[in-house]
């Protein structure tokens, strides 16, 4: 048979053991595919079994969905599916681990005929699920349609979006990229050391500490996560915070480990009643104990929203505790602190108190995927979906987003839903990339903003050192690199900028275009033409914008007819008497009317009362600004403006653009 797969059966095919309605659909199968196997009985719980199949992708398949793996087909021969359905697939997967598996795509046989909306609602909490391919046993008796089974795989594949997930993996399935890291960090858990694993939002953060659980999990070590933003551990005091530890120790290890009660857990007592716990857990498991912190944030200094934990001590002594018991005792815990803020090892004091974990380790940060971690992922992603990226895609994808697998993703979803499903199989060229990449940056910088949020709340000099670099000001940026290295090295750390022999420069472009688009109006040592074509976009942008707020809030206010009255009134004649006739809109259009900025400041002002709720200054500021913008015109171009008077502008300006934004 050679490489190439026909359909048909294999001849050693062994299926006695399967209904006489299920034998008759595998050979309606085998039509279409290679049947390989005829599996066993699965049994899950009392009364459920299962039978399946596995069959080889013909060549049509390979070439429209990239199935190159055998494919599970299971039987469920039960009125309705259920949750534990879906269970049946892994344990296959687990019985033929030897064997090339396909592990993205299942193909579900079930008694239930309405199997796809039962499907659908049983999938709607399994985001993470695979793509699982319904059909009804009545459906499969006869099949006369060719094209039957290839187009119900194009409706399930190609109507997913396999790059949209927002919340966290927690499977093996859809991760990619970082298994590297992965293991450093469970071998420095092996060797009984501590590690700090930090990284911008949405890096996978919490995705990879799901990773390390499935990794150790598979050793038969499990670790102990403790979600330091769930209000039940970062409300608690910090003995009470070891008390919960506890807790949680007991419950994931099934352990019936006596423990005091939390009332117990008192400022002196708490670090010996949680050292003697843990002895006793670690006798019995004969293991040290894995503790992950996630989110650190929410129980460090100056971040966390619990006034103990943000202002008083209680950081200071919950890891005096931990660092003691760890000192004292080979081979108890390790921990791993995981977060976005790595100032909880930075800050050599807490108030005049030392910090326990102060350059305790270095911290790591989460790195980016390199061309070839966003290659797997994207091309085995978007050929599932029947988008064939073209190489040149990779890399332009990994330099644009640096590597963030959650921008590059929601880059390749807005790519997928420019292509209807009717034109897959399709090609993915650079003209399609850039049109994705347009939209992301048009319609979802909200994203980037989400991201480097971390940098404009805890480390705005950094921020600002980044708004340099984007606008070209190199001169202030290496000064401020010069003198705090420290700066830096958090940018670095994060992967938002590299450092070569030339200097430094953006590792996420898409982050330098968001804020050169965000930050336009702070570039320093501007031309005078450059200064005379900020002034003139901004004004006219704004003026566009007043007229229609003035429009719309007089006649909310006054009506159309007391409104157009008012604004008569401020035009005076002789434009009062040629604009008369003119309907109320037609006053505000400058095609049709002579409406000047100065008419919109004399309006604001004349009508002080119903305008106030637009501005957040007061009406001698506002006139004051305004009229001053008025002067700053484009028609007067002859005259010098001096650096004073151009930062002047712009604060004017931004107060204005700050009130009007939301109307």
């Amino acid at each position: 048979m050679g490489n190439t797969v026909y359909p048909g059966k294999h001849k050693l095919l062994k299926y006695n053991h399967f209904l006489d309605v299920e034998k008759s659909i595998i050979e309606v199968v085998s039509k279409e595919f290679y049947v390989t196997h005829g599996g066993e009985k699965v049994q899950l719980g009392i009364n459920s079994e299962y039978r399946y199949i596995i069959v080889s992708p013909t060549e049509i398949y390979k070439d429209m969905f990239n199935l190159d793996r055998e494919i599970v087909v299971v039987f469920s021969p039960y009125e309705r599916i259920q949750a534990r359905t879906l269970d049946v697939f892994e344990h296959v997967v687990r019985r033929h681990s030897t064997l090339r598996i396909e592990k993205i795509c299942n193909v579900l046989i079930s008694k239930d005929e309405n199997v796809e909306s039962s499907l659908t609602d049983l999938i709607k909490s399994e985001p993470e699920s695979q793509i699982i391919i319904p059909f009804s046993y009545e459906e499969l008796k006869r099949v006369d349609d060719q094209y039957f089974f290839r187009n119900r795989f194009r409706k399930y594949f190609y109507s997913r979006d396999l790059f949209a997930f927002e919340a966290p993996l927690k499977k093996d399935i859809y991760f990619f990229g970082r298994n590297d890291l992965i293991q450093e960090l469970v071998n420095r858990f092996k060797s009984g050391e501590n590690s700090g694993l930090f990284g911008l939002r949405k890096t996978g953060k919490t995705s990879l500490v799901n990773g390390i659980e499935r990794n150790l999990q598979r050793e038969g070590i499990q670790s102990i996560i403790i979600d330091c933003q769930d209000t039940s551990f970062n409300q608690r005091r910090w003995n009470e915070a070891l008390h919960y530890m506890c807790v949680r120790v007991k419950s994931i290890l099934n352990l019936s480990t006596s423990l005091p009660r939390e009332s117990e857990f008192n400022e002196k007592n708490a670090s010996i009643f949680f050292e003697e716990f843990l002895i006793s857990c670690r006798d019995i498991k004969k293991i040290p104990l894995f503790f992950i912190f996630d989110e650190i944030e929410n129980i460090s200094r100056d971040t966390a929203s619990s006034e103990h934990w943000r202002n008083g001590i209680d950081f200071a002594l919950f890891w005096q505790t931990l660092r003691s018991i760890f000192q004292r005792n080979d081979r108890l815990l390790s921990y791993l602190i995981v977060g976005t803020n790595p100032t909880c090892v930075e800050l050599p004091k807490i108030d005049s108190i030392d910090n326990p974990i102060f350059n305790h380790f270095q911290p790591t940060y989460i790195p980016g995927f390199e061309v070839r971690d966003t290659r797997e992922m994207v091309r085995k992603l978007g050929r599932r979906m029947g988008l064939k990226f073209n190489e040149a895609v990779f890399s332009r994808l990994t330099e644009d987003f640096g590597g963030h697998p959650f921008l590059m993703r929601h880059v390749c979803s807005l790519i997928s839903k420019n292509v209807s499903d009717k034109e897959r199989p399709v090609d993915i060229d650079r003209l399609a990339y850039k049109k994705g990449k347009d939209d992301f940056m048009t319609n979802c910088s909200n994203y980037i903003e989400m991201i480097i949020v971390v940098l404009k709340e805890f480390y705005p000099d950094e921020y600002d050192m980044l708004s340099m670099l984007a606008n070209e000001d190199f001169e202030s940026f290496n000064g401020f690199a010069e003198m705090h290295h420290s700066y830096t090295s958090h940018l670095i750390g994060y992967g938002i900028i590299r450092k070569n022999r030339l200097g430094y420069d953006f590792n996420i472009d898409a982050v330098k275009d968001y804020i050169v688009g965000k930050d336009k109006y702070q570039k320093l040592r501007l031309t005078v033409q450059e200064k005379w074509s900020e002034i003139s976009e901004r004004r006219n942008r704004a003026e566009v914008k007043l007229r229609n707020i003035v429009r719309m809030v007089l006649m909310v206010s006054f009506g159309e007819n007391k409104a157009k009255e008012k604004v008569l009134e401020i035009f005076g004649n002789p434009r009062k008497d040629r604009l008369k006739g003119s309907k109320y809109r037609e006053i505000f259009d400058p095609n049709k009317s002579e409406i000047y900025f100065s008419d919109i400041s004399k309006i604001i002002s004349k009508n002080w009362d119903v305008f106030n709720h637009v501005f957040s200054r007061t009406k001698k500021d506002v006139f004051s600004t305004l009229e001053f913008i008025n002067s700053s015109r484009v028609d007067a171009h002859a005259k010098e403006i001096t650096d004073d008077e151009f930062s002047y502008f712009r604060v004017c300006m931004k107060n204005v653009e700050d009130d009007i934004e939301g109307f």
